[in-house]
């Protein structure tokens, strides 16, 4: 007797034609191994300490009995786990439990592209353990009195104002008042550690992501994921930066020496030792702000906040910009001192212009305070580094492989 085809489903032989239209998807699936076991009654993720890679587990009699739409869906959920960190660092260290379980649930099945691709009240999935599968989300039955977009903390925490922790159970018990969640979380938290193949696995996947969100953007398609969850995606991949030491390791590295000679009365005794040099070192900083008008004045005034705390450790010289520089409102801000926000122009942006100007007048370091909305700029003649919000610094007009530093602009 032959196995019948839900029980011989293969996940990787459907996975090109599930996410045709996802490619961010698409190209993260790549670098995700996935394997059939019926070891889990649905889907779940984990790390592989073997191989020391994420890979997602199916068990093929489940995943061969869902509908296409929600086979993609099931993917998506897994794959969103993974990016939240909900298999690593966001994992609860006293281990998982069927509360941890659905709050993780109900952030991923919130999110825009999740809430109609899952099995819910009235198209249900194939049975597990003899009841139809549904999956866990906000605004629909038993969730409907929580809102979508929260985060795994958020539901965790108004789950249990309505749940006596003594009755959060283990994952996946019933009995509970809580529903079946329909994937599986028993790994979850098996990758948080110390041990290098948990380490190497996590630097892998940071890279996948990394690789398809520039795929994607790139491409200028990331699918049905929205603006919203691109940003999240974005900000999770890019390097969190101390600012105040990029900058002090800007200065310092941007330093040059001027050497004077410091005359003495030569030795009778070593008459061909020359006189003394005396070192004193400094660096020519432009700092070229950009005042256009796309460049709001919350913006500004951010940047000139962030100016006047680099002025305790460094003197620069201000540039401000549009399309052209305002070579009368150049000025050198003096170390310590403070200065107030202040808008001299409001055209276009082109940074050629500052560009051209600190070229000009041989700087040894360039910072520009920006939105980044305008084409890439010529070559700088000297280290040339970008300023601008979080926001702009994950939708940048242009790609650089320059230092782009992003700030808070509340």
């Amino acid at each position: 007797m032959t196995d019948s085809p839900k029980k011989t489903y293969d996940l990787n032989a459907d996975v090109a034609r599930l996410l045709m239209r996802e490619p961010f998807f698409a190209s993260l699936s790549r670098r995700i191994d996935k394997t059939r076991t019926t070891a889990i009654p649905t889907a779940g993720v984990r790390i592989n300490k073997e191989r020391a890679q994420f890979e997602l587990l199916y068990n093929p009699e489940f995943m061969g009995a869902l509908k296409d739409e929600h086979k993609l869906g099931v993917l998506k959920h897994e794959f969103y786990h993974i990016i939240f960190e909900h298999v690593t660092g966001r994992a609860p260290s006293g281990g998982m439990k069927k509360i941890d379980n659905i709050a993780m649930d109900l952030a991923i099945n919130g999110l825009p592209d999740m809430r109609t691709i899952l099995p819910r009240e009235g198209d249900e999935g194939p049975l597990v353990d003899g009841q139809p599968m549904l999956a866990c989300i906000p605004e629909m039955k038993p969730f409907e009195d929580l809102p979508c977009e929260k985060s795994y903390e958020w539901y965790l925490a108004a789950l249990r104002d309505r749940q006596p922790e003594e009755e959060e159970g283990e994952g996946g018990e019933g009995g509970d008042g809580l529903p079946r969640e329909f994937d599986d979380h028993s790994a979850f938290g098996e990758g948080d550690g110390s041990d290098a193949s948990n380490e190497i696995a996590k630097e892998r996947l940071k890279k996948a992501v990394k690789e398809a969100a520039e795929e994607a953007t790139k491409a200028n398609n990331w699918g049905t994921v929205s603006a919203g969850t691109r940003q999240d995606i974005i900000e999770r991949i890019t390097p969190k930066v101390d600012w105040k030491k990029v900058l002090r390791y800007f200065v310092k590295t941007t330093q040059r020496s001027d050497k004077t000679a410091t005359p003495r009365k030569l030795n009778k005794r070593f008459p061909r030792v020359h006189s003394g040099k005396r070192v004193r070192r400094h660096a020519r900083i432009a700092i070229s702000i950009d005042q256009s008008g796309s460049v709001d004045d919350t913006m500004l005034a951010a940047f000139f906040s962030e100016l006047n705390k680099l002025a305790k450790i460094a003197e620069f010289t201000v540039v401000p910009f549009d399309t052209r520089v305002a070579e009368d409102k150049v000025y050198v801000w003096k170390k310590g001192k403070a200065h107030k926000t202040e808008r001299v122009m409001c055209g276009g942006t082109c940074f050629d212009a500052p560009t051209k100007y600190v070229n000009e007048q041989n700087f040894d370091g360039h910072i520009i305070l920006t939105d980044l909305m305008a084409p890439k700029p010529i070559r700088s003649k000297c280290q040339r580094m970008w300023m601008t919000t979080k926001h702009y610094a994950a939708n940048p007009y242009f790609q650089t492989n320059e230092r782009v530093i992003a700030i808070d602009c509340d």
